[in-house]
């Protein structure tokens, strides 16, 4: 079944909700979308950022303010404990789970020949062994949609992480925006 996402521009403090203003979350969001310059040296992140690997998204932000996961697709699965070193260690509450649009985990199986292509020629595998690891992979790394994939896994890791607050958002290739997503 698929779900509604709203995209919410976030071009001043007052467009987020209140429990989100005047949090690291509304940082990130000035720092980027608004390429606020911090007023202070980070010692320590303030937050932890889940996004996807994808070599096109560059976030605006200042040294030491965020602890970075990025995998495929923001695929956190498997991977907690990064997020959960970030909160024992350095004391992080705000967790920002980050798809973006076009990104090469949706719609996977379309790219299984090109990929496949990549394997035998520049890792060197046959062509059965190319194939049974995408197949073997592709299964878990592969979303219909990146922007309902990370409300659900924010959803997932809020209750995981309970006293954190996760806030699903959107980068937009197209304009290297940052947009809140929700229901």
């Amino acid at each position: 079944m698929t779900t509604k996402i709203k995209e919410i521009a976030i071009n001043h403090a007052q467009d987020l909700p209140s429990n989100l203003q005047n949090t690291p979350i509304q940082d990130l969001f000035e720092f980027h979308n608004n390429s606020r310059e911090s007023a202070q040296d980070y010692t320590a992140a303030k937050m932890a950022i889940v996004m996807c690997m994808d070599n096109r998204k560059k976030l605006n932000i200042p040294n030491n303010f965020a602890y970075i996961v990025r995998s495929p697709g923001a695929r956190i699965k498997g991977n907690e404990f990064g997020l959960s070193f970030a909160i024992g260690a350095a004391k992080v509450q705000h967790i920002a789970m980050i798809a973006h649009t076009d990104c090469g985990m949706v719609n996977l199986p379309k790219k299984k020949e090109a990929t496949l292509e990549g394997f035998q020629e520049l890792l060197g595998w046959s062509k059965e062994n190319s194939e049974q690891y995408f197949e073997t992979n592709a299964k878990e790394f592969f979303i219909e949609d990146g922007s309902e994939f990370v409300v659900k896994e924010a959803k997932r890791l809020a209750s995981e992480f309970p006293n954190t607050t996760v806030v699903p958002m959107l980068y937009k290739v197209e304009d290297h925006k940052l947009y809140l997503l929700e229901e």
